[in-house]
């Protein structure tokens, strides 16, 4: 019961990337295919006062933490079931050790890519 929720969680954050990757891909990426529909482009994305106006809102903000939180639950969650898989012989003392080793690592590059991320955004609103 357990592992279902995990893999559905796998599966969920699979979807939450899919949308929040589309949003990315299309306001930075497709700039000629949103123009199509009427939607005006935000300039050159990669100029220095685009990234301070996306670093100011707080929709930015939102999608920059929940694309690096479901990430990184995705790929480690899917690196564990690997290794896991991978190992024949691996021992369940042994599963814990890989599930409680990738989930510590995960969880200190959660905490540093938010604080990163919020500090980029208080810096932004200063």
């Amino acid at each position: 019961m357990r592992d279902s929720m995990f893999w559905f969680w796998h599966l969920m954050a699979a979807i939450v990337i899919l949308i929040v990757l589309s949003i990315h891909f299309g306001v930075m990426h497709l700039e000629g295919i949103l123009q199509m529909f009427g939607i005006m482009s935000a300039g050159d994305v990669r100029s220095y006062a685009e990234v301070l106006v996306r670093a100011k809102t707080v929709a930015y903000l939102v999608i920059y933490l929940l694309l690096m939180w479901f990430a990184l639950y995705h790929g480690f969650y899917g690196l564990r079931s690997i290794i896991v898989e991978m190992s024949d012989k691996m021992s369940k003392a042994g599963e814990i050790v890989v599930g409680w080793s990738i989930f510590l690592f995960g969880l200190g590059l959660a905490i540093y890519g938010s604080y990163v991320i919020i500090a980029g955004f208080v810096l932004a609103n200063a």
